[in-house]
């Protein structure tokens, strides 16, 4: 999503309230910011790596999504595709802001005075922030019906439904980045001045959509929890059953490990940003309409939140590229092909044999 900077904008920007500018005391925070440990050849080097490795994944996730037959492992990669794509779309969009402020130095308040550029800045933030938190738990709530409702749909969801919904996911979080543009909130530069987010001040608007946005990620990640808690129990119930020899339970197990550990990323990097948005708009309510600017604690604590949500975006594509069947067999050879019911009655006539193999069954 974003990293902090090295240079603070022009100091005279400071108590433009009713702009972009204003919420950070620039005098304040040149002394610690020359002495960060971000630095150009950092952020630049952080935003490769991140790149890289979603590259990476992508290209793995395209190579196993042709040679798939099962929808349920289908619809699944488009999902993983999807959370792939909007975390390299992420570090893409953020660090071509970014990264030319830290060797430029420009004068935000004078390129951008018009405050565009800050507030495409902050709505790529919001978007990028919230759709894997969205995305997590909806492949959360798709395996929860597949493993513990296999028979109340008639096949699993198609790789276009699951592109649709995607869509929608990307749609649902485009409009909420748009909220501010539209009046509810604005988007701030904010300490060191390379990158603009929410503002947490405590006047209305700003106080509803933090909440909004804050309130909204808590929910997926405990929503993805309880998905993924009950989804896990089911399986290790029923995996040395003999119905799972019915079911591919292999594949399944591959599918809740990789989704657990998008989780726990997800719950480690977002949960301190979410709580400390909570509680820093909630505990400055009663200093609505007086606080024209962010404490400097404030300031730091944030940048320090956002710099641990971008990791997010740097560890999810090794989620996949780690915990794959064929790397999980390695560490766990108790992990091989389990034959289906098919394979262990070849003689059963064609019809039968069609029904035996439909995705409900073999899911």
């Amino acid at each position: 999503m974003g990293w902090g900077g090295t240079e603070p904008p022009n100091g005279s920007t400071a108590g433009r309230s009713d702009t972009c500018f204003g919420v950070f005391n620039a005098s304040d925070g040149h002394g610690q910011a020359q002495n960060s440990i971000t630095s150009p050849w950092f952020s630049t080097a952080f935003g490769l790596i991140g790149l890289c490795s979603n590259l990476f994944a992508l290209c793995v996730l395209l190579s196993s999504s042709r040679k798939l037959s099962s929808r349920a492992r289908s619809s699944f990669l488009v999902f993983l595709c999807g959370l792939v794509v909007t975390d390299f779309m992420g570090l893409l969009v953020t660090a071509s802001v970014i990264i030319p402020y830290h060797f430029i130095k420009f004068a935000w308040a004078e390129v951008d005075s018009s405050c565009h550029l800050c507030n495409f800045l902050g709505f790529s933030m919001v978007f990028f922030g919230q759709c894997p938190l969205l995305l997590g738990a909806t492949m959360a709530g798709e395996r929860f019906f597949g493993i513990n409702r296999p028979f109340s749909r008639s096949t699993s969801i198609s790789k276009r439904r699951a592109w649709s919904i995607v869509g929608l996911v990307w749609g649902f979080a485009c409009l909420l980045g748009l909220l501010p543009v539209l009046g509810l909130g604005r988007y701030t530069l904010q300490y060191p001045g390379s990158w603009c987010f929410l503002t947490l001040l405590p006047d209305t608007g700003n106080v509803v959509f933090c909440l909004l946005f804050a309130l909204l990620g808590i929910f997926s990640v405990l929503l993805s929890f309880v998905f993924n808690t009950v989804s896990v129990v089911t399986l290790c119930r029923v995996y040395h059953d003999r119905e799972s020899v019915q079911r591919r339970r292999d594949s399944e197990v591959e599918m809740m490990v990789q989704l657990v550990g998008i989780m726990i990323i997800a719950t480690i990097c977002w949960m301190p940003l979410l709580i400390f948005i909570v509680q820093t708009v909630l505990q400055q309510l009663p200093a609505s309409g007086q606080m024209q600017m962010l404490p400097t604690n404030t300031q730091k604590m944030l940048l320090i939140y956002i710099r641990m949500v971008t990791w997010n975006q740097i560890l999810d594509p090794w989620v996949y590229i780690l915990f794959r069947r064929a790397v999980l067999q390695r560490i766990y050879p108790s992990l091989r092909p389990r034959p289906s019911i098919v394979s262990l009655y070849p003689v059963l006539n064609p019809s039968l044999r069609r029904k035996l193999t439909a995705d409900s069954v073999l899911q």
